[in-house]
């Protein structure tokens, strides 16, 4: 039998180690991508309704281009899309 030296034992533990953070990442990162799924389409359309709702409100200038902006990106954040802005 052979035996195995210390440095090959540490690093099959830092191996181990790595192995294991990334599992967890991928654990976040489809949870992430489950909760942008999960979201029914009832509520989609009820905040693109709102969305319209708000564009047509700051194109008659009745909300602030601040307002605009903002509940604009609260809108996008929740449909789970990016902003450029």
């Amino acid at each position: 039998m052979v035996r195995r030296g210390r440095e090959a034992m540490t690093k099959r533990a830092r191996e181990l180690s790595r192995q294991e953070k990334q599992a967890n990442k991928k654990e976040k990162r489809d949870a992430r991508s489950e909760d942008r799924t999960a979201l029914p389409a009832t509520d989609e359309n009820a905040l693109m309704e709102e969305f319209a709702r708000l564009s047509e409100r700051y194109s008659s200038e009745q909300i602030s281009e601040t307002e605009y902006t903002s509940e604009r990106r609260r809108i996008f954040d929740e449909l789970g899309l990016d902003t450029d802005e």
